[in-house]
C-alpha cells in the first residue's frame, strides 16, 4: 500500500527523477499535449500545475522560480505570455489525463496528459 507518500519514485534515482520531470514539464508546454506512462502523467500533473499557478502570479520572484526548475528560457516565456492568461480565470485542474492503449514492448499503461 500506497499511504502517506506524497511522490511516486518511477523506479530512479532523485537526480535522474528531477530531470525526467523538468523534461516532461517542457514538452508539455512546449506542445500542449504528449503521450507518456499513467504514472509518469499522474506525477508530470502537480508540476505542470505548479508552473502554471507560478505563471498565474506573474512576478520576478515566480518567473525566477520557474525558470529555476524548467532551465529553458523558451518554456518560460511562453508560459508567462501564454498560458497565464489563457488560464487566469481558471482555479486549478488545467490538465487532463486520458489513458489511451496498453505499450507493446512492456504492456505499460499509457495516457495522453494535455493543457485543458
Amino acid at each position: 500500500m500506497n499511504h502517506n507518500k506524497s511522490y511516486r519514485k518511477l523506479g530512479r534515482r532523485s537526480d535522474h527523477r528531477k530531470a525526467m520531470l523538468m523534461n516532461l514539464t517542457i514538452s508539455l508546454i512546449a506542445s500542449d499535449r504528449i503521450e507518456t506512462t499513467v504514472t509518469r502523467a499522474k506525477e508530470l500533473r502537480k508540476f505542470a500545475e505548479r508552473m502554471i499557478t507560478l505563471g498565474k502570479k506573474g512576478t520576478l520572484a515566480s518567473r525566477r522560480q520557474a525558470f529555476a526548475f524548467l532551465r529553458s528560457e523558451e518554456a518560460v516565456a511562453k508560459l508567462f505570455n501564454e498560458l497565464a492568461p489563457k488560464y487566469a480565470e481558471r482555479n486549478g485542474g488545467y490538465t487532463r489525463i486520458m489513458r489511451t492503449s496498453v505499450r507493446r514492448g512492456d504492456s505499460a499503461e499509457m495516457a495522453i496528459i494535455e493543457l485543458v
